[in-house]
């Protein structure tokens, strides 16, 4: 294979793009009937079914509006949309119509569509790029035709869509094996905290904690309080992390089985500690003052249960995650199981959480492996041998 058969063209050279429309509202005969309506929700780089359409339009509104039908098998890609929605990219599993914020790429006979869309999915960060330009935040169909790829002969094409889809399928399967994991523990949790904690005692937090603010600590590490880690060294964040300006003095000091309240209850709001360092001094600082099984008030304090039964009413606030009100907090009475209890519950679900994290590690690394093979691929540094690939199919389907 020669670099002179990679052809390095725009997308409007092999593929015709065009978009939908939205019935109108106020007719109620054009809504609620047999025709699937794709909109840019749905597009999440993945394969449009059935089973992923929530609206649905009648013939009338197919004709009443610039709504259009596209053949099964087309690629589509969001043109609006918010947070990382725009530039996603997805393949039509059905007939359906679409809207006008979704473009359909029906691709020629030259391009491989299974191809197309790895290429597209490789290219997201250029093409939300292309559309961050002018002063304009939507891509257009315009812009869309200009995407540039690179294009092999179509054997390749489809020896490199097979082998990446080799990935995608691995990555597919763990990633409904976490599901289901995670299920099982939210069942857990609710079977053994959910159903029975209103037979517990219930006590004001400040009865199980001391809030503590010992300062005087500028030599200490910088922690960082996480919604996802707990509370862990600066050293360990990704990316370009803001030093404080001037002295840490005022800072809090945290140890190791201490809490901190982030302010933020999306997620909990409470973090767990497994760091001595300084915090920043906008942060609570929670000591436990009785006996306690460390595990168990980790888990609860970032389960469904605490966040919706009582971490509820210390919120405030309604925009930017809620911020926890500490008076609110301090007077809301929580269950406290004894610490038998305490730790026979975190022993029980602690074996579903380790097998959700190694599954989570094998994802990342699953995901790793794939974006370097695309890397590889998708840019003609590697080339796929696809006379080779297509004499093995031929040998495993036991053709001549």
């Amino acid at each position: 294979m020669k670099s002179s058969d990679l052809r390095r063209l725009a997308l409007g050279d092999i593929a015709k793009i065009s978009s939908g429309g939205t019935p109108s509202r106020s007719v109620p005969e054009y809504w609620n009937g047999e025709v699937p309506w794709v909109k840019t929700a749905q597009i999440q780089n993945c394969k449009i079914t059935s089973g992923k359409i929530d609206e649905w339009i009648t013939a009338a509104g197919l004709k009443g509006s610039s709504a259009k039908m596209i053949a099964a098998g087309t690629v589509l890609m969001a043109m609006y949309g918010q947070g990382k929605t725009r530039g996603q990219v997805a393949i039509l599993e059905i007939d359906a119509s679409i809207n006008q914020a979704c473009a359909a790429i029906e691709l020629s006979e030259e391009a491989n569509r299974d191809y197309v869309f790895q290429y597209l999915l490789f290219s997201y960060d250029r093409i939300r790029q292309m559309s961050n330009t002018g002063g304009q935040e939507n891509l257009s169909a315009a812009l869309i035709k200009e995407i540039p790829i690179l294009l092999p002969p179509l054997p390749e094409q489809k020896a490199i869509a097979d082998l990446l889809a080799t990935w995608d399928a691995a990555i597919e399967k763990t990633e409904r094996l976490i599901e289901a994991k995670e299920r099982r523990f939210r069942g857990l949790m609710q079977e053994l905290i959910g159903d029975v904690c209103h037979q517990w005692k219930h006590f004001r937090p400040d009865a199980i904690f001391d809030t503590v603010s010992e300062k005087n600590f500028p030599e200490e590490e910088l922690l960082s309080v996480t919604q996802d880690r707990g509370v862990i060294p600066r050293s360990m964040l990704e990316g370009r992390v803001m030093s404080p300006d001037g002295s840490t003095s005022g800072y809090k000091r945290i140890k190791r089985g201490d809490f901190a309240i982030s302010l933020r209850s999306f997620q909990g709001g409470i973090e767990y500690s497994d760091y001595q360092g300084i915090l920043s001094p906008a942060y609570t600082v929670l000591r436990p003052k009785i006996a306690m099984s460390e595990d168990y008030w980790r888990l609860f304090f970032k389960s469904y249960i605490f966040i919706k039964r009582y971490l509820d009413l210390a919120v405030i606030g309604i925009r930017d995650g809620k911020q926890i009100s500490i008076p609110d907090f301090m007077s809301v009475k929580i269950p406290v199981p004894s610490v038998q209890d305490q730790c026979r519950i975190a022993e029980t679900v602690s074996y579903v959480q380790r097998e959700i994290g190694l599954l989570k590690g094998i994802l990342e690394q699953y995901k790793k492996q794939k974006r370097g093979l695309m890397q590889k691929l998708l840019t003609g540094e590697w080339r796929v041998d696809a006379k080779n690939n297509e004499s093995k199919e031929r040998a495993k389907n036991g053709k001549k």
